[in-house]
């Protein structure tokens, strides 16, 4: 164990120190993981898949349609629910259509075989949440979504749901990411604020509860533009294929018009953007709450993850702010200016990594205002 732990902590100068490290494993690490075999796959994983504090996941060859969604137990495995739930299978070598409002279940390529010290964290990648694909990752038994526990040893799953746009998928795509936990990670509002004095986390008065408190911008832009909203009837969105759709063809763009103020309506899909812009210190890492009952009945994030470095003025960022990826539940509900919509929990990570988002690699949202995923051409 002493050997593992120096293994994934090289610079830990006694094995007592390494097996106490905590924090999100970094790229350099997940490499270590990737080398060790404690992740492997059925294609070999490539180096753009390792990002600075996560690694992504890639679609296996074939998908079920699935009756509804589901979590497996011990009792009852994946294997088990596919033989209750499953319609029918067909390939994604070719490319196929996920249909909006449909569920759909495919195993991944990746395999885990964790140590019982290390546990892993899902979440859809950023491009994947803007465009409304509800997609969550399921181990053997898990008993939670997007949770990997520690010494798991076993197949991931991706349960797909596209809810506004159909897409197009196919063998090799890159829906979710995971990201690796040692131990007790995340800050509280008293080392929160200790780090806001040293870093600045975020642009105007900083609010602590419970996590970085942020609020939305409903001035807009110089033409009042504040957001989108998603269209019902469109074509399909190919996930593989960046700058190929046209933006009103899929978007219906919301301008202010008096007050500043939004009304939700309940199973529309919305994209917005916090008023403050975010840093995310190159030793740290943070995490959109998806959903918080305390500011209002409504989802503000799917792809909740912040890599190192976003925002960071070293990798290009002067601060970026946070879109946000709304759905507003049962009833109608007003926005305000200004009014908080979520919270920000940052996660320290076990050592800086060897690139930082929007440093050295090809970052798409860095230093970003109010935008679409990287799928529409530039308006």
């Amino acid at each position: 164990m002493a050997e593992a732990a120096h293994e994934l902590f090289p610079d830990s100068k006694t094995a007592q120190e390494a097996r106490m490290q905590t924090g999100i494993l970094p790229s350099q690490q997940i490499r270590t993981l990737v080398r060790k075999h404690a992740i492997s796959a059925i294609d070999e994983i490539g180096e753009d898949q390792i990002q600075p504090a996560s690694l992504d996941l890639r679609l296996g060859a074939t998908a079920l349609r699935i009756r509804a969604s589901f979590l497996p137990s011990a009792e009852h495995p994946v294997t088990d629910k596919i033989a209750e739930f499953a319609t029918h299978e067909f390939s994604l070598a070719d490319g196929a259509v996920l249909e909006r409002g449909c569920v759909y279940l495919v195993k991944l390529q990746e395999h885990l075989k964790l140590t019982r010290e290390i546990s892993g964290v899902a979440n859809p990648k950023s491009s994947i949440g803007r465009l409304d694909v509800f997609t969550r990752v399921i181990t053997e038994d898990g008993r939670e979504f997007d949770q990997v526990p520690a010494g798991y040893d076993g197949p991931l799953y991706a349960e797909i749901s596209p809810l506004t746009f159909s897409i197009i998928v196919r063998t090799g795509s890159r829906l979710s990411q995971v990201r690796f936990r040692r131990g007790q990670t995340r800050l509280d509002d008293a080392a929160l604020a200790v780090l806001n004095e040293e870093q600045t986390l975020a642009s105007g008065p900083v609010r602590l509860i419970d996590g970085l408190a942020l609020s939305i911008d409903l001035n807009g832009s110089e033409d009042g533009l504040v957001g989108y909203r998603g269209k019902r009837h469109t074509g399909v969105i190919d996930v593989d294929r960046p700058a190929m759709h046209e933006v009103l063809d899929f978007w219906e763009p919301l301008h202010r018009r008096g007050p500043a103020e939004l009304i939700l309506d309940p199973d529309q899909f919305y994209i917005l953007v916090s008023q403050e812009a975010v840093h995310v210190p190159p030793d740290y890492a943070a995490e959109m709450v998806a959903f918080d009952p305390l500011v209002g009945e409504f989802r503000v994030h799917y792809a909740g993850f912040f890599d190192p470095g976003f925002g960071h003025a070293a990798a290009g960022g002067h601060g970026s702010r946070a879109v946000l990826e709304v759905r507003s539940h049962e009833v109608p509900f007003i926005l305000e200016h200004g009014q908080t919509i979520g919270r920000l929990v940052y996660e320290r990570m076990t050592s800086r990594p060897a690139s930082l988002y929007g440093a050295d690699l090809k970052s798409n949202y860095q230093a970003q205002g109010l935008k679409l995923s990287k799928h529409f051409k530039a308006p």
